[in-house]
């Protein structure tokens, strides 16, 4: 049987991809963007708040869908009967992040014609994202594929942490997932930071991403600061990035003393759970190592502050 994807969030895309069926995708989500041979897929979804103002506003924005159980995107339900898929890949993960399982299967009940097999990823820790890679390619009749893929894959973390520097000490990192309110970035994250040489704090792997005050951003302390909020490149970053360097606790802080602080693409790398996980470790690697490492990553995956 020949498959019709479409994928409503920008990892799977990138999965999909990476198992050899790129060729197989017919329609995307409006956040699928690599790889940028996918970019004149139809687009199916798009979001119900306006992205484009500030993390505060985002933010504010998001919780009064929450509180009044709406949902933050739409499924365009007529380019779906259009496409005719035979699998649609969503996620169950975060409501917040991306379209998820409930919106996906409101569409599909009231499709004719076609009702496609639904692939629901929930990645909260770097195994599920394996499991998803597998899920993924067994729903495409390739268990071989996603297998081969993810040994491939945990081969280079392994290989990124054979070669890490002997040290009595690693050096202490917070990673910030959104800049107003803060938060600190959880999920895989902090084993991302743990395969770079580094100790995460203030989040916990494998589960969510918690708020955090500046207060406990203070006490922490953290020998190294990287930002990557979700969703955001760096230039948007940059936008923001007054929010935190005019805060009157952020000058005491040791990572702004030692000049430890860095901007990353979030929105290309650590908040996506598929295939470029890896090359979000490399990031950290990077940054916490010095010329230890250097995987071509400066300036297009991160900068310093």
């Amino acid at each position: 049987m020949e498959h019709r994807i479409v994928s409503l969030i920008a990892s799977a895309t990138e999965i999909v991809a990476a198992l050899g069926y790129e060729q197989c995708l017919v329609g995307r989500s409006h956040e699928c963007d690599f790889p940028p041979s996918i970019e004149h897929l139809p687009v199916c979804s798009e979001p119900r708040i306006d992205v484009s103002g500030s993390s505060n506003e985002i933010d504010q924005q998001v919780k009064k869908s929450l509180q009044n159980a709406l949902s933050i995107y739409t499924v365009f339900r007529d380019e779906l009967q259009r496409l005719q898929p035979t699998l649609v890949i969503t996620q169950s993960q975060c409501e917040v992040c991306a379209v998820n399982l409930k919106d996906v299967e409101e569409a599909i009940c009231k499709m004719i014609g076609s009702q496609p097999q639904i692939v629901s990823l929930l990645p909260m820790a770097l195994a599920d994202i394996w499991i998803d890679i597998q899920s993924v390619a067994k729903a495409l009749d390739d268990s071989t594929a996603g297998q081969t893929l993810i040994e491939s894959l945990q081969q280079r973390l392994r290989q990124l942490k054979e070669v890490l520097p002997e040290t009595k000490s690693r050096p202490t990192v917070v990673c910030i997932e959104w800049l107003e309110p803060l938060m600190p970035a959880g999920n895989w994250i902090p084993e991302l930071v743990e395969l770079a040489g580094g100790r995460s704090l203030l989040s916990v792997a494998s589960k969510h991403s918690p708020w955090m005050s500046w207060d406990e951003l203070v006490n922490a302390d953290p020998d190294f600061i990287v930002i990557m909020p979700c969703g955001f490149g760096i230039e948007r970053t940059k936008q923001e990035l007054h929010l935190l360097t005019e805060h009157p606790q952020w000058l005491g802080l040791k990572a702004v003393r030692n000049n430890h602080v860095y901007l990353t693409d979030g929105h290309q790398y650590f908040n996506r759970p598929g295939p470029r996980v890896v090359e979000s470790a490399e990031i950290l690697a990077e940054i916490l190592h010095g010329p230890t490492f250097n995987f071509g990553h400066e300036g297009a995956g991160w900068i310093r502050c």
